[in-house]
């Protein structure tokens, strides 16, 4: 079919003018929405008073952590997930492990990663998409439940006590800016001396002095990972403990002692290119060289909400991503499909389903977070508790409720123990995964 381009004529603009300007009941709203913005005006009071921060099953968590102005919101949850047993197994009051420590770590995985994926596509033109790709964004803070539990079975973690937050690992922009800036350039030189005859082995001996580099910059803004530290702390009956000479890995295995391998990433993406009961993985998306494969199984909403609610009447946390940017109040910690009506106020319906707004980028995983609590009402779930990684500003002291409709139009993924799987996923499981393209919604939280 040929296309004929039409412009915007005269007699079109006037028409939109005049059909824009014959609504009295416009008038008003545009008014509310000049002076107040679109999202006071379409304030749904009713439904606002509907999500009280109050559950019938709640984990006693601790306070609530920052990440500040940074993107680790996916180590923040899968630690608040670890510190949770912790608290729990020492009768503590609050904890938290290093969250820089992390950081650190997969700051330096990530550009092993970025540049053994540069050897691997040497032979690809600069400006191919998959090159493009790669140097769009080669060290974002983002990351995966599966990229998570590569940095902790191989570093282990510490408490935040030995290594504690730097100006850049709150502001992590900077940083980022800067040690991008050296990928790109290494990157570049590994491309030149390719085409100029180096062999593979000898690029990997670059590639080796490149990280010496890299990795004491990335000292300059995160400082010295521990090698080994003394474990203090007192508990709710005011009892002082320590133990001395820990490892990172050993206090992740006498003190977390989590299974991770018994994890598994569960996602409700109900598109075309994804029918259920299907493995998935997405090209080029993880950190450590050699660490676990991002894998996920696809899965209906029923199954995907009952398997969150299993875990947690278990006394077990559930590591989530979501669009946390759609239908939210940020100040009161709400997350509610109508807690704003703009349908309404905007004369306007908007068409696209979940699947539609995952095909046409209207929807994606951006933010991480962690089910601690339900309210179940004659055993449906109708609010869910939710630890963010935002700080006490929004929300009760910083966690939100979220409503089962936002649940089940903006959460994507769920991290889930296996047994709670059936047997048929269990089986599934096992299937090598379908691998999707790299700029696949399902791989943006890692970015």
């Amino acid at each position: 079919m040929t296309h004929k381009r039409l412009s915007i004529d005269k007699e079109l603009f006037n028409g939109m003018r005049t059909e824009a300007k014959g609504s009295r009941r416009d008038n008003a709203l545009r008014n509310s929405i000049l002076n107040v913005g679109l999202d006071e005006t379409a304030l749904n009071h009713e439904a606002q008073m509907l999500m009280q921060h109050t559950f019938s099953l709640e984990l006693e968590t601790g306070k609530i952590t920052s990440q500040n102005k940074s993107g680790r919101c996916w180590l923040f949850a899968g630690l608040n997930t670890m510190r949770y047993k912790i608290m729990q197994d020492l009768n503590m009051e609050n904890y938290e492990i290093s969250q820089t420590y992390q950081m650190f770590f997969d700051k330096i995985e990530k550009a092993n990663f970025f540049l053994e994926n540069i050897l691997e596509t040497l032979d690809e033109e600069i400006d191919s998409r998959i090159v493009m790709w790669l140097l769009n964004s080669p060290l974002n803070d983002g990351g995966q439940w599966d990229m998570f539990t590569s940095i902790v079975e191989k570093y282990g973690v510490v408490p935040k006590s030995v290594m504690p937050e730097t100006f850049a690992s709150s502001n992590s922009a900077r940083m980022n800016q800067i040690l991008t800036l050296k990928l790109r350039g290494y990157a570049y030189r590994l491309r030149e001396e390719h085409k100029s005859g180096a062999e593979l082995k000898q690029l990997q001996e670059t590639k080796s002095g490149m990280l010496m580099e890299f990795y004491r910059l990335v000292t300059m803004f995160l400082g010295f990972p521990p090698e080994k530290f003394d474990f203090e702390y007192t508990d709710k009956d005011k009892k002082f403990h320590r133990d001395s000479g820990l490892t990172p890995t050993t206090f992740y295995s006498k003190y977390v002692g989590i299974r991770l391998d018994e994890y598994v990433s569960i996602i409700n993406a109900p598109t075309q290119d994804k029918p259920f009961n299907t493995t998935y993985t997405v090209q080029y998306l993880g950190n450590v060289e050699g660490g676990n494969q991002v894998k996920y199984l696809n899965v209906d909403m029923l199954a995907f909400k009952s398997l969150a609610i299993a875990q947690l009447q278990d006394g077990v946390p559930v590591w989530f991503g979501s669009d946390v940017g759609k239908k939210m109040k940020r100040e009161k910690g709400i997350l509610d499909y109508s807690i704003y009506s703009y349908e309404d106020v905007l004369g306007s319906g908007f068409e696209l389903n979940k699947a539609g707004r995952l095909d046409y980028r209207e929807s994606l995983m951006t933010h991480a977070m962690v089910f601690t609590g339900l309210n179940m009402v004659d055993g449906v779930p109708n609010r869910w508790k939710v630890e963010n990684s935002w700080g006490e500003k929004s929300g009760k002291k910083g966690y939100f409720v979220m409503s089962d409709k936002w649940f089940e139009e903006y959460t994507y993924q769920l991290v889930i123990n296996k047994k709670y799987l059936s047997d048929s996923m269990l089986k599934t499981w096992e299937q090598e995964p379908v691998v999707l393209k790299p700029w696949d919604p399902m791989g943006s939280l890692a970015l």
